[in-house]
């Protein structure tokens, strides 16, 4: 991944791989000159951006080839597997996945990713773009949902369909959103528990929640939750919910530990573990350090883990990495992220596509240890 994402997606696409020829973000002297400047444009391909994009054609859906002018093209709903609706989900709930990311989750290699992203941006349902570097060279390729896939998803969820020209703005913005790299990285975490997953048949990870779906789900009162995302791990007959703060190192620390209080607020320890995933070992000195002195001798009152992504684990965020936080200087032991307390209520769940944050949870009416419910379509805690 990228310079900030610190989780390197373990499984079948470890590590990262030269990108091929045809995973180039621009097009190439032939395509181009059948291009005309509108086109260019809704490609997301204005010399003052720095998107380069590598979608083919415009992002309006297309008749047939002769066929009535506003008539779908019914080839791409034949062309589109169940991986590939796999794949539009998680676009849709994370925004942005690189190559290696969807490789590590959904194939067995990265040409096979490779190949596959590119018939899918031949079909317009995604996205893919890069970064150029002052130094030369370009960041490994990032996809979007695009704008077919976005008709698709909506499609399934009978909603109305995004404007053509609002939706490919909507893609430019992505290229120079400032929490990308963050972004990127929150994605890496759980990519690398995925690919994990689909080397071992003890290990599923049943829930990955994005931060949207967070803001709408925690809330009490006045008090909101804004974890980077949440998911729910299982390994070995045990299940750990989480929430997880993606720390780059670029937020002071007393603005990081200052999260401590909504936390706290919320009864955090009735329904997950809070993790601090951040970047260096000399990071997660500093930020124990920071949390002793805005805690004191006071139990927070829920569980804290922390890691640092400098690890070099093979099993990546599902190996024993995490140190449960208490007042001592040392850290006495590292724990598997499944030997984590388990926290909150027992919910059913089954085997699914992560990336599908409310159609796993079914809350047990006869659960006494719950002490919050879903009412409606509020998925709101009471």
């Amino acid at each position: 991944m990228g310079s900030s994402a610190g989780w390197s997606a373990c499984g079948p696409a470890h590590g990262e791989a030269d990108v091929r020829r045809s995973e180039s973000a621009g097009p190439t002297a032939e395509t181009r000159s059948n291009i005309t400047a509108r086109q260019q444009w809704n490609r997301g391909e204005s010399p003052k951006s720095r998107l380069r994009s590598d979608s083919k054609g415009t992002p309006h859906i297309r008749g047939r080839r002769g066929g009535r002018v506003g008539e779908p093209d019914a080839a791409l709903w034949f062309r589109l597997v169940e991986r590939d609706r796999r794949i539009l989900a998680l676009l849709h709930e994370h925004k942005v996945l690189t190559t290696n990311q969807i490789a590590a989750i959904e194939f067995s290699s990265i040409r096979r990713a490779q190949d596959r992203l590119r018939q899918l941006r031949e079909l317009g349902v995604v996205f893919a773009f890069r970064d150029s570097y002052s130094a030369g060279g370009t960041s490994q390729t990032r996809y979007a949902l695009g704008y077919r896939g976005a008709r698709v998803i909506t499609a399934q969820r009978a909603e109305k369909p995004p404007a053509a020209g609002a939706y490919a703005e909507r893609l430019e913005r992505l290229g120079l959103w400032p929490k990308l790299a963050h972004q990127l990285g929150v994605n890496d975490f759980f990519c690398g528990l995925a690919a994990y997953a689909r080397t071992r048949p003890d290990a599923g990870l049943t829930q990955w929640w994005s931060e949207k779906a967070c803001t709408e789900f925690f809330w009490h009162g006045d008090i909101k939750l804004r974890p980077d995302a949440y998911g729910c791990w299982d390994e070995q007959e045990r299940r750990v919910r989480f929430f997880l703060e993606h720390d780059t190192g670029t937020e002071p620390l007393s603005k990081v530990v200052g999260k401590l209080g909504e936390y706290s607020r919320f009864g955090t320890d009735v329904f997950g573990v809070l993790l601090f995933s951040v970047h260096s070992s000399l990071r997660e000195r500093n930020l124990r350090s920071a949390m002793r002195q805005q805690l004191g001798y006071e139990k927070p009152g829920f569980v804290i883990a922390t890691a640092s992504r400098d690890h070099g684990h093979p099993d990546g965020p599902a190996g024993a990495i995490w140190a449960v936080w208490s007042f001592q200087d040392q850290i006495q032991e590292r724990r598997r992220l499944a030997e984590l307390p388990q926290r909150g209520p027992r919910i059913a769940q089954h085997a699914s596509p992560v990336g599908l944050p409310f159609s796993e949870a079914a809350w047990d009416p006869h659960d006494t240890t719950m002490t919050g419910q879903v009412t409606g379509d509020e998925r709101r805690w009471e």
